[in-house]
């Protein structure tokens, strides 16, 4: 297999086309033509998940987050994206990135977070224009759960140390949730519109609790505890289109969130 054969399985589920306008989802680092035998599956890459795959003998990186979110316009190892590029081209690593484009592909990011929770009748919160079967954010059912009950399992399924949710909320069964993975607040009003009685997601301000809270249950989850699958999303693409391949899920990365 070749860097240009993972990544056209990547953009065969998850097309480059679906990232938004800010984004910079595809290769980041390294040469399409270049042999893969192992792959190094991350949320971020940094240096030390870099150095985890140049000791795993991985030729090639796939993460959620890009490397290279802005433009560069020298390597000189000025700043750490540099000095992980340069490291990485120095070590024949080849860097991919699936960002919001998995985001808003069907069984992708949000879609993960709603599967874990047992969520049925999933639909995509905002579709785009062009493919109804795209977009960001989903929505769907679940069997009525008194609301602290589902919070609680939110809270165990997704392992986080510390849960903010709406406390004014004078919801106390949830019947219909929201999704959103990574920095969800701006689709606050369309999980509302859309009937949510609970919306799970990361990034929300205090205002957003203060301002919504009264009318849906907003749980933060954090937004590297809400990506994580999106691991597990790149393994099952990988695993399926290439069984022989090796894949490894990072052991040395870190929430760069810390709760005390």
């Amino acid at each position: 297999m070749t860097v240009k054969d993972i990544a056209d399985a990547i953009e065969t589920f998850a097309p480059l086309p679906l990232q938004e306008d800010y984004d910079n989802a595809g290769l980041q680092v390294g040469f399409r033509d270049r042999h893969v035998n192992a792959v190094m599956l991350c949320l971020d890459v940094t240096n030390e998940v870099l150095e985890e795959a140049i000791r795993r003998k991985c030729d090639m990186i796939v993460s959620h987050h890009p490397l290279i979110f802005r433009g560069l316009k020298n390597l000189t190892g000025a700043d750490e994206t540099q000095r992980i590029a340069i490291r990485a081209l120095e070590a024949g690593v080849a860097i991919y990135s699936a960002h919001t484009n998995l985001d808003s592909a069907w069984n992708g990011v949000s879609h993960e977070m709603a599967h874990m929770l047992g969520v049925t009748d999933i639909e995509v919160l905002c579709p785009h224009d062009s493919d109804p079967r795209s977009g960001l954010g989903v929505i769907g059912n679940v069997s009525p759960t008194p609301k602290l009950e589902f919070l609680r399992r939110v809270k165990e399924k997704f392992n986080v140390k510390a849960l903010r949710y709406t406390s004014q909320s004078p919801k106390l069964v949830v019947k219909r949730v929201a999704f959103c993975g990574g920095s969800g607040a701006s689709l606050i009003k369309d999980a509302l519109r859309a009937g949510a009685d609970l919306y799970v997601t990361g990034d929300v301000k205090y205002h957003d609790f203060a301002t919504y809270g009264s009318d849906m249950v907003i749980a933060d989850i954090g937004h590297y505890e809400s990506e994580l699958c999106s691991m597990k999303i790149f393994s099952r693409i990988i695993r399926q289109q290439y069984p022989e391949l090796v894949v490894y899920f990072s052991d040395d990365q870190r929430n760069p969130v810390g709760v005390m």
